[in-house]
């Protein structure tokens, strides 16, 4: 080095040069000033929900259960027989006495067809049967009906059935048939059934 020039200067700090975009956290300095933020809750939200959600599902739980042994002894099975399954059950028997028929003239003479007719929408029959009771005591009747094509071969049945009737009264019930059947189709009485309540 030569003597007429003077050492050079200390290194002195230089300013860092700007950087050509700004970072999403560098602050135009023509923005509105920054509203603070609000602290998020979210997950003490979710933890009160799943907290919640577990109370419901042990409460429910707990309810099935105390249910279940209250009525355990009511829905009990009965318990299991040795027989094998090809065993037939015993028949059981009741203590009623059987139902008796009427005493008293013949019950056909009883039951005679008021209207014989067929419904003009299905074109089902219906029979609707005068039934008097000529005995002596009150009785019940149960009476089949046979409807008839014009040859005479059944094409349908149907049944009426009365409550307790007094002696020397008459009621009018009906008989229905349960499918459709040919215009012209009679009705014939089939067996009739007086009993004694």
């Amino acid at each position: 080095m030569s003597d007429t020039f003077p050492p050079p200067p200390p290194e002195q700090p230089q300013p860092e040069p700007e950087p050509r975009y700004r970072s999403a956290e560098q602050v135009s300095p023509w923005a509105a000033p920054a509203v603070p933020q609000r602290k998020q809750r979210t997950g003490l939200i979710v933890t009160l929900a799943v907290a919640g959600g577990l109370v419901v599902a042990g409460g429910t739980v707990a309810l099935v259960v105390s249910t279940m042994s209250a009525v355990q002894d009511s829905i009990a099975l009965p318990p299991r027989s040795d027989a094998p399954y090809s065993a037939p059950y015993e028949d059981e028997t009741y203590d009623e006495e059987p139902v008796e028929p009427a005493p008293g003239p013949d019950p056909e003479g009883d039951v005679t067809v008021a209207t014989c007719g067929r419904d003009s929408l299905i074109g089902w029959p219906h029979a609707d049967l005068k039934i008097v009771n000529r005995t002596e005591g009150p009785a019940a009747y149960i009476v089949t009906v046979s409807f008839v094509d014009g040859d005479g071969e059944e094409v349908d049945d149907g049944i009426a059935t009365t409550e307790e009737i007094a002696p020397g009264d008459a009621v009018t019930v009906r008989a229905l048939g349960s499918g459709e059947v040919a215009a012209g189709t009679k009705c014939r009485t089939g067996e009739v059934e007086r009993y004694v309540p």
